[in-house]
């Protein structure tokens, strides 16, 4: 039998308090619906089906990139009407999987067992809870069999006293489905159709209802509010961090990590507290990532070092490099093996050259850089005139003295030399000394101002 996959996602999270549909509240930098969507490709479904309703428009289009099939609940009415709705589109020899957009940490191992005791008839994923309030409740026979489930609100003081619940996810033959699900009433305390009421029909129509059960409450956790949200974040953050580790990653302090993305990592990797990774970041063996670091969209060759305190976004970073601390690496900038780029320094669409040096306080934008080239502090290379963006070209070997301006469009040929001080505008040929500032002057019998004559 095939597998087709059905996320509900139509709710709008009230709970929440945002203008934003629940599901595309974000954990690790991706909506709670793309986890949900990514756990099912996982499974190889013939077809993904995702209902939508509050925000629908916006939920399709913050996920562009995915295979789905979309299915409009105008109104919401239960669980069991939302699936309904996606029926048509099943073909009858598929067994069918419910997930919910707003449950993005079941595990893959959990859903394949749900699945492959669907085979035959409906299959239930419960957990048994300390405190199962809010949940509905398991109800079995004296020989343990699932009878059905119970609505907290529709449960009896007994049956609140029960401590596995439903947690949701239900796998099904999708005959049985079209069969069951038209039976189902809403004569319950909400006015809804249940899902799980389909149980109960199985069990009356002879069929045997099986179960398995979630490893843990964090799996099965949904978002419903915001302190949920930052629980399930924290579990997101966790396990990734878990997984690091086993691969041989470093870090400082698992519960001071934040991946909001995806981050591969070579051997004998470090990370100090509070980096955060965004996007997608590549970091080769013996990179060192300081405390308080944003990476964002970035390849790290083998041995460098991003210090703290490090801003660094679209970058290519080489071999052995140094970058920071307190610097900032915008989009295009590439640095080639042993490149240093120091403290208070930004970048943009820079290619910075072999072993070449910026290392303080400068701002080195559209500019072409060779090697072994030493920028001094405060030197800005001037490439915006109000209308369009220019490039400096700075050859091999050249020497960029403290405090100096270079106007672009400029060239700076190999082993040139601009004096500190300068503002440089036009081409500085090889082996020459660029000077461009102003006369000093000294006067003798300076008299400093006397603040004492001074008004406020």
């Amino acid at each position: 039998m095939t597998l087709e996959i059905v996320i509900l996602a139509a709710g709008q999270g009230t709970r929440m308090q945002s203008s934003l549909p629940k599901v595309l509240h974000a954990v690790g930098g991706k909506p709670l619906l793309e986890h949900v969507i990514q756990t099912a490709q996982e499974l190889n479904p013939s077809a993904v089906h995702v209902v939508i309703g509050y925000g629908g428009q916006q939920v399709q289009d913050a996920l562009p990139q995915y295979d789905i099939h979309w299915v409009v609940q105008a109104q919401q009415l239960g669980t069991g009407h939302a699936v309904m709705q996606a029926l048509p589109a099943i073909a009858d020899d598929s067994v069918v999987l419910v997930l919910y957009g707003d449950v993005p940490l079941t595990r893959l191992s959990t859903l394949r067992q749900l699945v492959a005791r669907a085979q035959e008839g409906p299959a239930l994923l419960t957990a048994t809870l300390r405190n199962p309030h809010g949940y509905g409740r398991i109800l079995r026979d004296q020989t343990g069999a699932l009878t059905g489930v119970v609505e907290e609100k529709d449960a009896s003081a007994e049956q609140r006293q029960l401590q596995e619940i439903n947690t949701g996810l239900l796998a099904a033959p999708a005959r049985d489905l079209k069969a069951y699900l038209p039976r189902v009433d809403n004569q319950n305390q909400q006015g809804e159709y249940y899902l799980p009421d389909i149980l109960r029909l199985a069990v009356a129509n002879g069929k045997t209802v099986a179960s398995c059960t979630a490893e843990s409450e964090l799996e099965i956790l949904g978002v419903n509010d915001r302190v949920q949200l930052n629980q399930v974040e924290r579990e997101y953050q966790r396990r990734q961090a878990e997984m690091l580790m086993r691969q041989g990653v470093g870090i400082a302090d698992a519960a001071r990590l934040d991946i909001r993305g995806s981050l591969t990592c070579g051997k004998d990797v470090f990370i100090d507290i509070n980096a955060v990774f965004e996007g997608e970041v590549i970091l080769g063996n013996g990179v060192s990532v300081g405390a308080n670091c944003v990476l964002s969209d970035v390849n790290v060759a083998d041995g460098s070092v991003i210090h703290a305190m490090s801003h660094v976004q679209g970058a290519v970073i080489g071999k052995d490099c140094s970058v920071g601390p307190y610097a900032r690496l915008r989009p295009g900038t590439v640095l080639a093996d042993g490149a240093r780029i120091g403290n208070f320094v930004e970048t943009k669409k820079a290619n910075i050259g072999a072993d070449s040096k910026v290392n303080h306080l400068s701002y080195i934008g559209d500019c072409d850089m060779g090697a072994d080239v030493n920028i001094g502090a405060g030197t800005i290379t001037c490439n915006y005139d109000g209308i369009n963006k220019h490039k400096t070209e700075i050859g091999k070997g050249v020497f960029v003295g403290s405090n100096s301006t270079l106007v672009a469009p400029l060239r700076i040929e190999e082993q040139g030399f601009v004096a500190a001080g300068s503002t440089v505008t036009s081409t500085v040929g090889k082996d020459e000394l660029a000077v461009s500032r102003a006369r000093q002057r000294n006067i003798k019998g300076w008299n400093r101002p006397d603040k004492r004559g001074s008004r406020d």
